[in-house]
């Protein structure tokens, strides 16, 4: 299984160039209403809030649900391999003055900052392989 992941955007440019320029995702594929970005296995959509429907009853997403806070109870986890890799984003974050908090060791043995992208969705750059089997 791999992941997707879409995120529903109010500046395509804006975020594009974000996750580009901050992040270091290339872009794969980019139209108007729609921008498909990727780093190594992690596949990000991009799609403009404008294109939402304004009101639905179904589970999808809407203008109206997104004006709540868009990603409230997510915390997106992008995982680098190797400490070194972490810090030298770190480092570029920190000059783009984008960090939300700072490089700290965890509790749980990791490293990790913190920021939020352009529409608020909160991002925690990490390093290993959370998915690996522990012994």
């Amino acid at each position: 299984m791999r992941l997707r992941m879409e995120l529903f955007v109010s500046d395509m440019d804006v975020s594009v160039g974000f996750y580009r320029d901050v992040l270091g995702f290339a872009v794969e594929r980019r139209t108007e209403d729609y921008a498909s970005l990727r780093r190594g296995l992690v596949v990000l959509g991009l799609g403009p809030i404008a294109k939402l429907p304004e009101h639905g009853d179904g589970p999808g997403f809407t203008g109206q649900r997104l004006s709540a806070g868009k990603g409230a109870g997510v915390e997106i986890v992008l995982e680098l391999d190797t400490v070194d890799e972490l810090r030298a984003l770190y480092a570029h974050c920190q000059e783009l003055q984008v960090v939300g908090e700072p490089l700290q060791l965890r509790s749980w043995g990791l490293h990790d900052f913190r920021l939020a992208d352009p529409d608020g969705y909160y991002l925690r750059i990490t390093h290993g392989d959370a998915a690996a089997p522990t012994a």
